[in-house]
């Protein structure tokens, strides 16, 4: 098993459970999420930045 830090950005959603939702759809594309954060907002673009260690299983 191995853990990467990984960012992703993610489009912001006016129902914050549409938003938590979709961030852990684009991190378990990654892996398996442990931990992940809102790092980082921009208004304009309408794009939160996501902060996250994952982990991979090794591939058989």
């Amino acid at each position: 098993m191995t853990t990467h830090f990984i960012a992703v950005e993610i489009d912001l959603h006016e129902n914050p459970t549409e938003l938590q939702q979709a961030i852990e759809a684009e991190l378990k594309k990654q892996g398996e999420p442990l931990r992940w954060a809102i790092a980082a907002v921009d208004e304009t673009a309408q794009k939160a930045t996501v902060e996250a260690v994952v982990t991979n299983s090794p591939a058989e």
